[in-house]
């Protein structure tokens, strides 16, 4: 039997369904805003805290290791679990844990402003229509990740690895655009720090609730501060 290009296609495994999802649950599409924040970046670059490939590699490899493995993706896991469960008490009380440990204003505006153009666009997809729960996600950017995720049959591992490479993904675009740098040594970034995304999903989805917390002062500094920049291309 010769086998076309036809017959290969046909024998081949079915795409799981909810992998297309993930895709478009971190696509920078999203119009949820993500690439209007810079997150205490553009602060630090305009401080020489941030100024080359290197530096900037350091930045993000600290806060990805530090704050979002410490804090984010174990919430994650948290919020993820309460929607499986239909728990909306349980994923409000998630959003207070998440925005306790939001250092800043700017963090604590963008996580609310993200948050409601999330939900927004879910109920245009038709993923969320009760209002009580519309109310809950809409305090929180990471929630509404959540809840999509765990509607779409995302897997918990794989939405987390998602959220995480989207972060660092727009992390290295805003690098690139304003210390500034190529777009092969932002690409080289992406590279070398996505290597460590499975290592801090997993040590983040194996935290205890007791655990979740992180120490980073200079990133607080950068976004307090990044509220009265001058000059500057991202919103607070």
């Amino acid at each position: 039997m010769v086998l076309t290009a036809s017959t290969k296609v046909a024998t081949m495994p079915s795409l799981d369904p909810s992998l297309i999802r993930l895709f478009q649950l971190i696509s920078p599409g999203l119009p949820t805003g993500a690439f209007s924040y810079s997150q205490g970046l553009e602060w630090a670059v305009e401080e020489g805290w941030v100024h080359d490939r290197e530096s900037l590699g350091k930045w993000l490899d600290e806060v990805m290791v530090h704050c979002l493995g410490m804090v984010d993706i174990p919430i994650l896991g948290l919020m993820y679990l309460a929607c499986r469960e239909g728990d909306m008490q349980m994923l409000d009380a998630r959003c207070d844990l998440l925005l306790a440990c939001r250092e800043s204003r700017e963090f604590l505006l963008e996580e609310g402003q993200r948050g409601r153009a999330m939900v927004v666009l879910l109920a245009g997809l038709g993923v969320v229509n009760d209002g009580r729960w519309k109310k809950v996600l809409s305090r929180s950017q990471l929630a509404g990740f959540a809840y999509a995720a765990e509607a779409w049959g995302i897997e918990l591992r794989l939405a987390a690895i998602g959220y995480l490479f989207a972060w660092l993904e727009n992390q290295v675009l805003t690098g690139v655009k304003i210390i500034p740098l190529g777009q092969t040594a932002g690409q080289q970034l992406l590279l070398e720090l996505g290597g460590k995304i499975d290592l801090v999903v997993k040590h983040g989805l194996a935290l205890s609730e007791e655990s979740i917390g992180a120490s980073a002062p200079a990133l607080a500094i950068a976004s307090m501060l990044h509220e009265n920049q001058y000059t500057r291309l991202y919103r607070s």
